[in-house]
């Protein structure tokens, strides 16, 4: 029991120092070239090890939870007091609860086994010491970021994830496209960490804490429209960190990353703190119903948006980029629902992080194939050179599509369930979108299988496809094995929901459908998706250039259904006017009235200059004439 809290510190400290030694070290610059490969070998084993050493602490910790009573499942450590100010006491420390021990799990785990997928992916890339060390930090930073105990920790870990993504994402900042994706990363999820900031702010200002246990506790006590505020400014944090609508854009080109970044973004890290933040907020966002509606409305809109936008993608990154997007949705959405959805909003986070990082990791798999080739109109065939990949990438798909008895069945299923469950019209609604994101999904997945692994092999003749080495494989297995049993494990007796009561309590909506409606419903959806796919993709065979005579519709979503236009639109040319104007405003302004004082204070001075004569004579007569005005003052004031 005592070795908790030194545990519970361990678990982000591992992968920091990891971070810390890679970055900090001389770098290999000297010797013959066999000796610095030896050499600059120890920086990704380092760095492996560290992530693998943090995921078996997290194991040790999960042991310790599950052998306590369900309301003493919780560990905290408070490490030092950060902001004694008056009578504002921040400190920096460390909660670990049912809630965080599932996103630590996640983070850890899958965080290893990409970490091991790069030592193959980046063997022959110069800055793979660099890199690892990115990678370290990454994880450390999320840690940080889940395990905090009140909103100032998080935000600590909320910025160390941006940091971690820019120079990820820019890790080939030689290439202006990857150098410009970092950039457009960094500045979108500024805009959504302006609204967690001042979310905060509006918490000290109610509560005088950041602390979750105060803030929880007192939320009861504040007003609705406080609540409101606080919640919705939420929600656009999470949509800068979870590329929800309206600051979706920037997921898609950072795909310009290596694969391992790709994978780590869209699984275990960055993507999913929107989703535990919304979860962890949920007492302050329960009692305001149009914050919940909100969260709802985007997590529904972003759902459809990413799927629509997957099913028109050429590029097998930015194909399963837009359906991370998608997922994400499914995800908001359940958690704008309230406790009747956190559990499976949770459950579908955990599921996906196994098949949607198996997917990354084989698109990486076919592109280290393919001397980096991302068109999937110039693969096919792929099978027969590339079985074990199309193994474990298949088993991704079958997983996502939600085909029983693989993990996104009971996991998206779940979520129909409780859209349907949702009170009056809005049941339907959410019921409804939820299945055409299924069918969606089904859809663009089953064209990327048939595009990439089926089919007529379209490649050019001088590549020649090959199976990845075993240290990018297994990762890849281990993954695949994740996708096939995580869902029914987790479903198991509600054994999840129960793990997460001491977190979100115990609520069992009531279903609107018979579960077996449901399930046929999802199924039926999926068939159908899976059906158009084949007959447009496999029946008619796919052409290596893509079609221009396609609907409006597909046009869009091929522009990312015109988000960046928008986002120019309505705020960076707002922005940039609003810059221009200020900017004239400072120098036509400011400046001229600054300078008019000094010019009014030369003007005066030089007047009276003109007054020091040097003359005995002068001054005594300015001092007579002063007196005799004094004295007719107090004379007229007198007579009055």
């Amino acid at each position: 029991m005592t070795l908790g809290p030194a545990l519970l510190t361990a678990l982000p400290l591992l992968p920091l120092l990891g971070a810390a030694i890679l970055l900090l070290s001389p770098a290999v610059t000297a010797g013959a070239a066999s000796t610095d490969e030896r050499r600059a070998a120890w920086g990704p084993a380092l760095a492996c090890a560290a992530a693998i050493s943090s995921f078996a602490v997290a194991l040790v910790l999960l042991v310790d939870l599950l052998g306590r009573p369900g309301e003493d499942r919780t560990i905290t450590h408070t490490l030092f007091t950060w902001v004694p100010v008056a009578d504002l006491r921040i400190g920096m420390g460390l909660l670990l609860d049912p809630l965080s021990m599932s996103f630590v799990l996640l983070i850890t785990g899958v965080g290893s086994l990409i970490h091991i997928y790069s030592l193959g992916y980046m063997s022959h890339d110069p800055g793979r010491r660099r890199f690892f060390a990115y990678l370290n930090l990454f994880l450390a930073a999320m840690l940080v970021l889940v395990l905090a105990d009140n909103y100032l920790g998080l935000y600590l870990g909320w910025e160390g994830v941006g940091l971690a993504s820019y120079l990820l994402i820019g890790f080939w900042a030689h290439k202006p496209s990857a150098a410009t994706a970092a950039k457009k990363a960094f500045i979108i999820n500024r805009v959504g960490d302006t609204g967690l900031a001042i979310a905060m702010m509006i918490l000290i200002a109610t509560f005088g804490s950041l602390a979750f246990d105060v803030v929880f506790a007192s939320a009861p006590e504040a007003g609705t429209s406080t609540l409101t505020a606080i919640g919705l400014l939420l929600l656009l944090a999470a949509c800068g960190k979870s590329a929800q609508v309206p600051l979706q854009a920037w997921l898609g080109d950072a795909m310009e990353g290596p694969t391992p970044v790709s994978a780590l973004i869209h699984a275990a890290t960055m993507v999913t703190a929107g989703v535990y933040l919304v979860i962890r907020s949920g007492p302050l966002i329960e009692p305001a119903p149009i914050a919940g509606h909100a969260i709802v409305t985007v997590g529904a809109v972003t759902l459809l948006f990413g799927a629509i936008i997957g099913c028109a993608k050429d590029d097998i990154k930015k194909a399963l980029a837009a359906s991370t997007m998608s997922q994400i949705g499914y995800m908001m959405l359940a958690a704008g629902l309230g406790p009747a959805g956190y559990a499976f909003a949770l459950m579908h986070l955990i599921t996906h992080g196994f098949f949607k990082a198996g997917l990354f990791l084989g698109a990486g798999s076919v592109m280290h194939a393919m001397n980096d080739e991302t068109d999937m109109r110039r693969f096919g065939g792929l099978r027969a050179a590339m079985p074990l990949t199309f193994l474990t990438f298949g088993a991704g798909y079958l997983a996502i599509i939600g085909v029983p008895p693989f993990a996104g069945f009971f996991s998206k299923d779940k979520i129909i369930e409780v859209a349907f469950a949702a009170d009056g019209i809005s049941g339907i609604i959410l019921g409804s979108v939820t299945l055409l994101g299924a069918a969606l999904t089904a859809y663009y997945m089953t064209r990327g299988m048939l595009m990439t692994f089926l089919g007529a092999p379209r490649w050019a003749e001088d590549q020649h496809p090959h199976e990845s080495p075993a240290s990018m494989t297994g990762p890849m297995i281990i993954l695949a094995l994740g996708s096939v049993a995580a869902g029914g494990f987790l479903a198991l007796g509600d054994r999840f929901a129960h793990w997460l009561e001491p977190v979100i309590g115990s609520h069992h909506p009531e279903p609107r459908l018979p579960i077996w409606a449901t399930t046929s419903l999802a199924l039926a959806a999926v068939a159908i998706g899976v059906l158009i796919a084949y007959r447009q993709h496999a029946a008619h065979g796919v052409p290596i250039t893509a079609p221009t005579s396609v609907s409006m519709l597909t046009r869009a979503a091929r522009r990312d259904l015109h988000g960046d236009t928008i986002n120019e639109a309505l705020l960076e040319r707002p922005g940039r006017h609003l810059a221009r104007g200020l900017a004239a405003a400072d120098t036509n302004l400011l400046a001229r009235a600054v300078s008019s004082v000094g010019a009014l204070s030369a003007a005066a001075s030089r007047m009276l200059r003109t007054t020091q004569t040097g003359y005995a004579r002068s001054y005594a007569l300015a001092m007579l004439a002063g007196s005799a005005l004094i004295l007719a003052a107090f004379w007229i004031g007198g007579v009055r």
